[in-house]
C-alpha cells in the first residue's frame, strides 16, 4: 500500500516539465515507445529513457520522474543480477541515460510468469478461464486461482513484432524449431531467465511486493557473450503488486494493487478510451499518482531515497553527455 508521505512528497516536488523527447546531433536515431537510441563509436549505444507513457498501444502523455525511475532502477537491477548473467551496461552518465554495449538483440522476448494473470491476447488468465489447459506448451492443472501462483514459474516466449504489429506467443520448443535461437544458447537463456526471475521475486518480496511476471531481452556482444539487455525488473517491463493487500483483495474478488501505470489505465478506461481517437484530458492528480507509484516502488526496492535530477532535463543531459559526445549538442 502506498505510504502517504511518499505521495505527498512527490506531489510537493512535482516538476512542471517532463522529458517527452530529446534531439541529439547524432545519426542513426531509433525510437521506441519510451526510449530513444543512437549508435556510438567503439561498439557502444546511447539509450535515453523519456517520461512518455503508453497505453492501448498509444503514447498518452508524460509522467514526471518516470524516465529517471526506469533508467536508474534498471541500472540497479542490472547490478543486482550481474553475478547471474552479464549485461550491456557500460555507464550511467545521467539519471535518464544509459551507455550500453551495442549488442545484437536476439529475436525473442523471454516472458517469465509466476502468476496466472493478465488480460491481453498473449496472457494466460483469459484463456485459462475459457477452459484452455495447454498453454505455451505447458499443461496447466485445474483449480488455479486467478492472480494466484503457478506451481512453478513458466517461460512463455514471444516473437518480436515489427513496429505497429503485435508480438506472437510461441512455445519454448518453437524458439528452436523456427531457428530463432540455437538450441544450446536457448537452454542457457532459459536457465538464466529463471535465475534472474527468482532473484527478482526474492528482492521484491523483501520490499513488500509480488513480482507477478516480467519480460527479459537478451543479446550477443561482439565477442558472442550472452548479455541481458534493454531493461530489467522495471515497472514498465514487469508486473508488481502490493503484497500486504493481495490476499484481501483476491478474497473480495478484486484485482491486485498494481505499481505501474495502472492509475492512468484506469482513468482512461473510466473515460471510455480504448485506444481509438484522441485520448481524453486526464486530471493532474492522475499523473501525480502514477508518478508517486513509480517513485515508491524505486525507493522500496533499492532502499534509497529518490533524488530527482536537475531541471531543465534537456540541458542537464547535454551537460552530462558532453564528455561522451565530442561536438554533440541538444536542441
Amino acid at each position: 500500500m502506498m505510504e502517504p508521505v511518499v505521495a505527498d512528497r512527490v506531489s510537493t516536488e512535482m516538476p512542471t516539465s517532463t522529458l517527452a523527447d530529446l534531439n541529439l546531433d547524432l545519426a542513426g536515431r531509433t525510437s521506441g515507445k519510451v526510449r530513444e537510441a543512437w549508435p556510438l563509436a567503439e561498439g557502444r549505444r546511447l539509450l535515453v529513457t523519456t517520461d512518455r507513457l503508453s497505453a492501448f498501444d498509444r503514447i498518452i502523455g508524460t509522467v514526471p520522474h518516470k524516465g529517471q525511475v526506469l533508467n536508474q532502477l534498471a541500472a540497479w537491477w542490472f547490478e543486482q543480477t550481474a553475478d547471474l548473467v552479464a549485461n550491456h551496461v557500460v555507464d550511467v552518465p545521467d539519471p535518464n541515460v544509459l551507455i550500453a554495449v551495442d549488442a545484437r538483440p536476439l529475436p525473442v522476448e523471454v516472458v517469465v510468469r509466476g502468476r496466472l494473470t493478465g488480460s491481453t491476447s498473449t496472457s494466460v488468465l483469459p484463456r485459462y478461464e475459457a477452459g484452455e489447459r495447454m498453454l505455451y506448451g505447458y499443461e496447466l492443472p485445474d483449480g488455479l486461482q486467478a492472480h494466484g501462483p503457478f506451481p512453478e514459474p513458466l517461460i512463455t516466449p514471444t516473437t518480436k513484432a515489427e513496429k505497429g504489429e503485435h508480438d506472437e506467443p510461441i512455445t519454448c520448443d518453437e524458439v528452436v524449431t523456427r531457428g530463432l535461437v540455437e538450441v544450446e544458447l536457448w537452454e542457457r537463456i532459459k536457465t538464466v531467465a529463471l535465475e534472474v526471475f527468482r532473484r527478482g521475486t526474492e528482492v521484491a518480496a523483501d520490499a513488500g511486493f509480488v513480482l507477478a511476471d516480467t519480460k527479459y531481452e537478451f543479446g550477443l556482444a561482439p565477442d558472442g557473450e550472452l548479455l541481458l539487455i534493454d531493461e530489467v525488473h522495471t515497472p514498465d517491463s514487469s508486473r508488481y503488486w502490493a503484497m500486504d493487500s493481495l490476499d484481501e483483495r483476491l478474497a473480495a474478488g478484486k484485482g491486485p494493487e498494481s505499481y505501474d501505470k495502472e492509475p492512468v489505465r484506469l482513468a482512461l478506461g473510466a473515460a471510455g478510451f480504448r485506444g481509438e481517437g484522441e485520448p481524453p484530458e486526464l486530471p493532474q492528480e492522475t499523473w501525480e499518482l502514477a508518478s508517486a507509484r513509480y517513485v515508491e516502488l524505486f525507493e522500496s526496492l533499492t532502499g534509497t531515497t529518490f533524488e530527482p535530477g536537475a531541471r531543465p532535463i534537456e540541458e542537464r543531459i547535454a551537460t552530462n553527455l558532453a564528455p561522451h559526445l565530442p561536438g554533440g549538442t541538444t536542441s
